[in-house]
């Protein structure tokens, strides 16, 4: 992927600018110009194209300020190996497939537990491109989990992984359990996902995300973020549907 796009940027002829921060974008006066602030300075222009990923952040749950265990506390995004992790008992929080393989790995050299809030179902692997992501329920109504696509819970539990409900908080070395139980794990690793990379953008915006690539300001425009357009839109297909659609917004822009 990353030399189909070094490929592609050579084709065009684009100059990307690298480690570049977006900090915020507005419209200048009545104009239809936008002016886009970023860490290297200020850019005005006719159209802006948010596409700063819908798994951009790493995020962690607010009762990890209270938590003080002995070993590591990390982030699935931070883990590289075994090693890494101090012996002793595991909790993993999080029980999608990042989790889970996390889990069936950790679990040849550490005892391990994995909370969940929502069991999700199981998938044939062959069955993710079309079904990875998470989807919204008919009319709106909440969102379904991503699939498993990998070990089953039955199989964590057979191969020696303990499932236990979601934590609600946590106080030092203790971790709550929504069941009432208690957990003083020596680690903590959270498989607990990613907020989209559209923090930069206008509060009325993200509070009103608009349809299919547009928003509530005209010549801002999203691709790759589902929540302003189609479930599947941090899919390579989705994201090339959402960019296909963005450019004719662009050109046929008054």
């Amino acid at each position: 992927m990353a030399s189909y796009l070094a490929a592609f940027e050579k084709h065009i002829g684009l100059i990307p600018r690298w480690g570049v921060q977006a900090i915020d974008v507005r419209r200048v006066g009545n104009s239809t110009t936008l002016e886009l602030r970023t860490d290297a300075g200020d850019v005005q222009t006719r159209n802006v194209v948010c596409a700063t990923g819908a798994h951009a952040r790493p995020h962690m749950p607010a009762w990890v300020a209270d938590l003080r265990v002995p070993g590591t506390v990390l982030h699935s995004s931070q883990y590289q190996y075994p090693r890494q992790i101090p012996a002793g008992d595991v909790l993993i929080v999080g029980g999608g497939n990042a989790g889970v393989l996390l889990a069936r790995e950790l679990l040849a050299s550490h005892r391990v537990t994995l909370a969940t809030r929502t069991p999700p179902r199981r998938r044939p692997a062959a069955a993710y491109p079309t079904m990875s992501g998470v989807r919204r329920r008919p009319f709106g109504i909440g969102q379904v989990p991503e699939p498993l696509f990998t070990d089953s819970y039955a199989e964590l539990r057979e191969a020696g992984v303990d499932i236990a409900p979601a934590v609600v908080g946590a106080t030092g070395a203790d971790v709550m359990l929504s069941d009432g139980r208690q957990l003083s794990p020596t680690s903590v690793v959270f498989a607990t996902g990613y907020r989209p990379g559209d923090d930069w953008l206008p509060d009325d915006v993200r509070a009103h995300p608009g349809k299919r690539g547009r928003t509530s300001m005209p010549g801002l425009f999203t691709a790759g973020l589902p929540r302003y357009g189609y479930p599947d839109g941090d899919t390579i297909q989705g994201v090339l549907r959402d960019a296909a659609r963005v450019a004719r917004h662009i050109i046929q822009r008054p």
